[in-house]
């Protein structure tokens, strides 16, 4: 297991936690009431700044239920958070554009995250064929 250090920067928003049974993503909140107008972009704050082991990243998405009750879309489809991201100063933030007139209270959960190690170095080998049956192309489950 490891060690992770967390800075809360907001005493209005729950300790984050896993929900039991439901998944290994962990849940972040918005740390300040939001409004946003159509069309409008908005950094909004999360309330933390964590400390990533050495080696590890967070991958931060919206939750599945995000762009229907918000009315928001994440506007890099997938942050990317390494270790080097890891002061007081450095609160993780959402980056949110709203599609509609909509509002976020504190406390509301809004995206998750998870930890992952990075990538290993690795090295492409060019070949000529790479000898697998084809599965039908882009989008195919493998079924003619």
């Amino acid at each position: 297991m490891e060690n992770i250090k967390i800075k809360y920067l907001s005493d209005e928003i729950e300790k984050l936690r896993y929900i039991d049974g439901k998944s290994d993503w962990i849940d972040l909140r918005a740390a300040e009431n939001v409004k946003m107008k159509k069309g409008e972009f908005k950094l909004i704050p999360l309330g933390v700044a964590m400390e990533l082991p050495k080696g590890f990243e967070a991958l931060l998405v919206p939750r599945s239920s995000t762009f229907k009750s918000f009315g928001i879309i994440q506007t890099n489809h997938c942050g990317v958070i390494d270790e080097s991201y890891c002061s007081n100063e450095d609160e993780w933030k959402f980056p949110a554009l709203a599609v509609r007139d909509t509002e976020i209270n504190v406390n509301d959960r809004i995206c998750q995250f998870r930890i992952i190690e990075h990538q290993p170095v690795i090295k492409f080998e060019e070949v000529d064929d790479l000898g697998n049956d084809s599965r039908g192309g882009f989008g195919s489950t493998g079924r003619k």
